[in-house]
């Protein structure tokens, strides 16, 4: 028994932050961030990551051309959940009617989609279920300190989802390789936001992140590109049979490296970290559902995908793509109106770093 994915879909929020609109209220300038990034610009949301999983859950729905009723489980990867008790899954799939469902979240920060789709893939091949829902999704906005330019600059909000259907056939992810860069939870860690009662942090609107970019780009690469070796390795595939690689979009300089160390051309490789930005558990659902709106995925491919996050997590997966690549159809799923521009959205937290950093 195998995974198919069969349906597919994102969310993106409709308020936009430049580079330019950083450069009002920071030391930072477009030249500097996208040369050292490859980033131009990030969405910020209005609303929670439950929210944004409900439009990409539809849409996803849509796409594959089945009812809610049909889905037997959701799984929610995220940081950034709306709640901690009872757990966002529960949110989702009671607002896209998913009454047969149930559902729980997943934490591994930035490779939280991966994870998800390696459980969901091998519950569905176990049988225990036929039919589920994957979804990515971040609010990093939500945690950014607009004092450290290191990190703030990096990160932003959206996400997406995928259908999974139990086949016959093999296709849908083949196997993954996850694991843990031994020593490296320091590298990107933010103190204080969790439930321990002694933090502070709780009770008010600025968060740190603890960010050591050198070390993480090295742990990063080398993590991923060991998961990749070791997945190819696994399953018996050479490099050269790859058709497609879909990375985490965390900086491209870190997707630069980790292609060259594998040899693959970037022709080859998925790139929208210019548009998006890191949206952590996001990246990933959001380059496939581009990859297949710009034709860059085609019928029967062999695509493999990395990621990395914090703690620090890394894997990879090989997926075998279907014979189809355009939706059976197209959701009216929308997120409520925004009115405010994304700097008016991100103004507290601006104002809480002020603050902090007077």
């Amino acid at each position: 028994m195998f995974a198919e994915i069969i349906g597919w879909g994102k969310c993106a929020p409709p308020s936009v932050l430049s580079n330019d609109d950083l450069a009002t209220f920071m030391d930072t300038s477009d030249e500097w961030i996208f040369s050292r990034t490859g980033i131009r610009q990030r969405h910020i949301s209005h609303v929670g990551s439950s929210e944004m999983a409900r439009v990409a859950s539809e849409r996803a729905l849509a796409c594959a051309g089945i009812s809610a009723e049909e889905v037997d489980l959701v799984i929610f990867g995220s940081t950034s959940p709306d709640e901690v008790i009872p757990n966002s899954a529960s949110i989702v799939v009671n607002r896209i009617g998913a009454k047969n469902a149930t559902g729980f979240d997943m934490n591994s920060a930035c490779t939280s989609f991966l994870y998800g789709l390696n459980v969901a893939t091998d519950m569905i091949k176990a049988g225990s279920i036929k039919t589920a829902i994957v979804i990515g999704v971040e609010k990093a906005s939500r945690f950014m300190d607009y004092g450290r330019r290191d990190s703030a600059v990096l990160f932003g909000d959206g996400g997406g989802a995928v259908v999974l259907r139990a086949t016959e056939e093999a296709l849908g992810l083949i196997d993954a390789k996850l694991n843990i860069v031994p020593d490296t939870r320091e590298m990107i860690h933010m103190p204080g936001w969790g439930m321990d009662l002694s933090h502070q942090a709780l009770k008010e609107f600025y968060y740190s992140m603890n960010f050591k970019g050198q070390d993480i780009f090295k742990s990063a690469v080398r993590g991923m590109n060991q998961a990749c070796e070791a997945v190819l390795k696994r399953t018996n595939t050479d490099k050269e049979s790859i058709d497609f690689f879909v990375p985490h979009q965390a900086n491209l300089r870190i997707i630069q490296t980790l292609a060259h160390r594998m040899k693959f051309d970037m022709d080859n490789v998925m790139v929208c970290v210019d548009k998006y930005a890191n949206t952590s558990a996001g990246t990933i659902p959001l380059a496939l559902c581009d990859a297949l709106e710009a034709g860059r995925i085609k019928p029967g491919m062999s695509i493999l995908t990395a990621a990395f996050g914090a703690g620090l997590t890394c894997g990879a997966g090989l997926i075998k793509w279907g014979q189809r690549t355009t939706p059976k159809g197209i959701s009216d799923a929308e997120l409520p109106e925004c009115k405010q521009t994304a700097l008016e959205l991100i103004q507290p937290a601006i104002e809480a770093a002020k603050t902090h950093y007077a």
